[in-house]
């Protein structure tokens, strides 16, 4: 019919009497060269949640990056809150890039078994540095994708079996299996394994789970693709580490691995765990089924297992409070060695600002001159959170432990009476604000 109405030279009322519809219609199709409807909408299409600027810059970051939706969507929405994940979806349809290029080689066949939590895959990698090789431990959680990683000298029974140990002490639920290759480190070669006096001898790796109440499994021999997730850990962390920089020397590893493995644990949202960090699957599971913990996971931080330090300098603490004057409010910051609970460091300013921070924990640092790896506890702060004050953190090898979300008490070691005491007394001392107060 339209086709017919495109070709007739009849008026317009004579052919809408005759096919019963409005001369206007035939009007529409008489001025088309194409018989099919037209598409509906805008003739440019664009999203109705995100500006243009937004868009551009959602678009180049995909083709940039070439990370899957849910990678892009918990990378962009600390910068645009309001982006959601069907926004975002729609977004790359439009631009066609929703699909991302095939990987080369074939893709699994089967899929992991569900277990609960406590189902660890273990395993040993070599890395290099200037100052010669390592060995990488590896241990990963099946369920939570856990990861806890240690570098020894040597790869044999006794680090296999320390490792194992390390583990045990840190996860805060119970294992209940582990999965290894047939390594040395690991179990008896086949021949003794399974040899008549097999049953006179355990392996020292086996004989820690036994204690532990550890079910030890085995994987295939020349089947590493069994023992998966460990093998696709060691690949992400040597192409974040070893394949990316060069160490000079094992400390520098060391302490660019354990900020790399505490990032994951405890910033890197998972697909796998629908958008939580392993971190904050475990507590949402403690929750759920708190049975399977030996302990809190909310104390689970770098900070909060280690507050009762050996000596001095291994752990500091800080914090800021306010002191009332004669001229007005002026702010204290305070950094506390919690060997011996004394004050190594302090600052004074009229406002709250980064600077404040800074000269307080540069005042502890030239007074004690502190060892590598101190461990360095605050609570989220924008002050302490800033660049410069990590930056500061970095250049002296501090480790950052950085308090829960809306819990002041993972700071309790920075008393309020203290903080009282010293503001009572300065105070007292003089009657008004002197500018030598701040020196």
């Amino acid at each position: 019919m339209r086709r017919a109405i495109q070709n007739s030279q009849e008026s317009l009322n004579v052919l809408a009497k005759r096919h019963g519809i409005n001369p206007k219609t035939v009007a529409k199709w008489r001025k088309r060269e194409f018989t099919h409807d037209a598409p509906m909408g805008p003739k440019e299409s664009h999203s109705t949640v995100l500006s243009l600027e937004e868009e551009a810059a959602v678009v180049a970051f995909r083709k940039h990056t070439l990370l899957p939706l849910d990678d892009c969507l918990y990378a962009l929405q600390p910068s645009i809150p309001h982006l959601t994940r069907s926004s975002l979806h729609r977004c790359f349809q439009r631009h066609g890039i929703s699909r991302l290029p095939e990987a080369d080689g074939d893709k699994p066949k089967k899929k992991f078994n569900a277990y609960p939590i406590g189902y660890f895959h273990i395993d040993i990698a070599e890395v290099r540095t200037k100052e010669g090789k390592l060995y990488l431990f590896v241990a990963i959680d099946r369920t939570s994708k856990f990861v806890f990683v240690q570098l020894q000298n040597k790869a044999n029974r006794n680090t296999a079996t320390a490792f194992l140990k390390a583990v045990i002490e840190t996860v805060p639920y119970k294992i209940h299996t582990i999965l290894t290759d047939n390594g040395i480190q690991f179990t008896f070669p086949a021949r003794y394994r399974n040899g008549p006096t097999a049953q006179y001898v355990t392996h020292m790796f086996d004989r820690c789970c036994q204690i532990n109440g550890i079910e030890h499994r085995l994987t295939k021999p020349n089947h590493p693709w069994t023992n998966g997730q460990v093998e696709r850990m060691n690949r992400t962390i040597k192409d974040a580490t070893v394949k990316r920089y060069y160490y000079d020397s094992h400390d520098q590893l060391k302490a660019h691995l354990h900020r790399f493995v505490m990032a994951y644990n405890f910033a890197k949202r998972l697909k796998a765990l629908k958008g939580l960090t392993p971190y904050e699957y475990i507590c949402k599971i403690w929750k759920n089924e708190p049975d399977r913990f030996i302990f809190d996971p909310f104390q689970h931080t770098v900070g909060l297992n280690n507050f009762s330090p050996k000596q001095p300098n291994l752990v500091w603490t800080t914090d800021i409070t306010y002191i009332w004057t004669a001229q007005g409010w002026v702010y204290l910051a305070v950094v506390l060695d919690l060997y011996s609970r004394r004050i190594v460091g302090w600052h004074m300013e009229y406002y709250m600002t980064t600077a404040l921070v800074n000269r307080a924990l540069m005042m502890a640092i030239n007074l004690r001159q502190p060892p590598k790896n101190l461990l360095h506890h605050s609570d989220r702060g924008s002050q302490y959170a800033s660049h410069d004050y990590q930056t500061l953190l970095t250049q002296h090898n501090m480790q950052c432990s950085i308090s829960r979300k809306g819990n002041c008490w993972d700071t309790q070691f920075v008393p309020d009476v203290r903080l009282c005491a010293i503001a009572r007394w300065r105070a007292g001392f003089f009657l008004k604000l002197n500018p030598h107060l701040f020196s």
